[in-house]
């Protein structure tokens, strides 16, 4: 990697948030941890990542809201919703119509975790291309 993928996740559980983000800081990535979605909202405003996970139940303002409060910065940023209840289908939906790129169920392995952001990127990277003559 020439300049490190900027990842940001956000998750209120730290059991889940510290050894993903030491695993990917391992592989490479420059990781930003924060645990509500009103502090991630800042946090795209004055420096937006490349890729967001953002866990759906949060206390406070939850996954959806915050997602809602990103898109209404930005439409182009890759968010991935992570969800320990990946049967939650009312959030899935909620969340999809919002526009995001993906799922990253807590219970999947980190070596998918690497996938699911290289997709992301490559997919995003295609969306933003300007069109071939």
């Amino acid at each position: 990697m020439d300049k490190a993928i900027n990842v940001l996740m956000v998750d209120d559980e730290a059991d889940f948030l510290e050894p993903v983000a030491f695993w990917l800081k391992s592989k490479g990535y420059a990781v930003t941890t924060v645990t509500n979605g009103t502090d991630a909202v800042e946090l795209i405003k004055q420096s937006p990542p490349d890729v967001v996970f953002l866990d759906i139940n949060m206390p406070g303002i939850d996954g959806i809201e915050t997602l809602r409060r990103i898109r209404a910065l930005t439409r182009d940023l890759p968010v991935v919703m992570v969800t320990a209840a990946y049967q939650d289908e009312k959030n899935i939906s909620r969340a999809s119509t919002l526009g995001i790129s993906g799922f990253f169920p807590k219970n999947n392995s980190l070596s998918e975790l690497v996938r699911v952001i290289e997709t992301c990127l490559r997919v995003h990277t295609k969306l933003k291309a300007p069109p071939t003559p």
